[in-house]
């Protein structure tokens, strides 16, 4: 391990197959890098074809490789990875803004979102759509080979393709969704505008730049994305069993029958988490109305979880694997030719916890640096297990009344996705900062929290 002058620690030796790995931490969070951490670390520069991993300051323990991670293959040649992809295939963000006074979000008025929020969307694991709940079979294929431009004509929405990352991943029309499989993806079609749980959420924010109203929302492709998921790992595992035990470290090369037809499924669970996230901002734009009176306008969707085919100047033609990390084009990057953002950069959405600031970044020039990538969010540090254990639930529901934020409507901390369990995200986005990666252009601060609770 040697500090390397561009902003990251560089790991490359006879443990990394020589496969150079650069960790955008500072020394606190290197010092804070597990035995488990480092073991998944090298996992990551084990697929073949891997040109280079990043690990970004969000970095945590994940299943095969970490949370926060970046894997870098040969787009001819190298592997599909699952495990850097993960079971939440296409989770992401979407950030938008108003021209509300941050002052008018009283707590009677935070309330009163929340519930209006929760009339209109549903929160947990298996919660199920309260707008597109009765979708066809058929019409659920259009959406989740059609994406956003697909949404827009069958309910006459009018989202702008340039508010979004991308507005529609392609899929091959012989590609059929694996019905019945074990994975159960049809667990998804009921789903779509329903938030989920675990990190998952929706949130007010104050924004101190412009001192208005934001809202954020976090949440991928719901049981679709997982069944999809699972039943690729399995069909790896028994593609793979000679050379790899763990489910979690599977992947097809591009000789796999299964090769073409992971990434039609990783397409098809980016399309529908892109619905999802829209469905849900038609949601919640309404009860901001409703509730405040005026409106909300996005800043941005991306996703993160992905594994898409990009350039690199340094490594050529790659599939870049986003597990926990989110895309960071700065300006003059050829794939934002033509769009608004082909002189800034596009929005770059960080969340922190619902009790710590989030951050809108834009990225710069040194982002080539970490493959164009930049962390999904400031990153656990406590596990779930211990937190249920451990944290004093009435102390910290105390600390949330008298920071003014409103959970829910019966203001009880999911205990599990508590402030305490996340890194401080200003320390992780510092890092960011740093190395040149990205600047800050928003802070928001939590007014309101809405999870789901199991």
């Amino acid at each position: 391990m040697r500090w390397d002058e561009r902003g990251f620690y560089l790991l490359q030796n006879e443990q990394t197959n020589g496969v150079p790995v650069r960790l955008f931490l500072n020394e606190k969070f290197l010092a804070d890098v597990d035995a488990q951490v480092h073991a998944q670390i090298l996992n990551a520069t084990r697929f073949p074809g891997t040109k280079l991993v990043v690990v970004t300051p969000d970095v945590h323990q994940g299943y095969g490789v970490p949370v926060g991670c970046v894997v870098v293959t040969d787009a001819q040649s190298g592997a599909v990875a699952l495990g850097p992809t993960g079971y939440d295939i296409g989770c992401g963000m979407i950030s938008a803004r108003s021209r509300v006074a941050a002052q008018r979000a009283t707590p009677a008025l935070r309330k009163a979102f929340n519930a209006a929020v929760m009339q209109r969307v549903e929160m947990g694991t298996g919660g199920v759509s309260r707008s597109l709940r009765d979708l066809s079979q058929r019409s659920f294929e259009s959406l989740v080979r059609g994406g956003a431009p697909a949404y827009n004509a069958m309910f006459g929405t009018a989202f702008d393709r340039s508010d979004c990352e991308r507005d529609v991943l392609s899929v091959d029309d012989d590609w059929a969704i694996p019905w019945g499989a074990p994975g159960k993806p049809e667990r998804g079609i009921a789903q779509i505008g329903s938030l989920g749980a675990g990190n998952h959420f929706m949130e007010l924010q104050h924004c101190l730049q412009t001192d208005t109203l934001f809202v954020q929302i976090h949440t991928g492709s719901r049981g679709f994305g997982h069944g999809l998921a699972t039943n690729y790992f399995h069909l790896a595992k028994a593609e793979n069993r000679s050379r790899s035990k763990s489910l979690d470290l599977g992947y097809f090369t591009p000789d796999s029958a299964n090769y073409r037809g992971y990434l039609n499924a990783v397409s098809a669970g980016a399309n529908f988490a892109i619905v999802n996230r829209l469905v849900l901002f038609k949601a919640v734009a309404q009860a901001f109305e409703e509730t405040f009176g005026g409106e909300l306008e996005i800043v941005y969707e991306i996703s993160h979880n992905l594994v898409q085919r990009e350039s690199h100047p340094e490594f050529g033609e790659a599939l870049v694997h986003r597990k926990g990390a989110t895309r960071a084009f700065p300006a003059g990057h050829p794939a934002l030719a033509g769009t608004k953002w082909e002189t800034t950069g596009h929005p770059i959405l960080i969340p922190g916890s619902n009790f710590d600031r989030s951050y809108i970044l834009r990225a710069l020039p040194g982002a080539a640096n970490s493959a164009y990538s930049v962390n999904h969010g400031s990153g656990r540090k406590l596990a779930r297990t211990w937190a249920r254990k451990h944290l004093n639930v009435r102390q910290i529901e105390k600390d949330y009344r008298a920071a003014g934020i409103v959970v829910n409507t019966d203001n009880r901390v999911p205990i599990d996705e508590s402030g305490p369990c996340y890194k401080s995200a200003r320390d992780v986005v510092e890092c960011v900062v740093n190395a040149g990666l990205a600047r800050i252009e928003y802070e928001l601060e939590p007014l309101t929290s809405l999870k789901g609770k199991d």
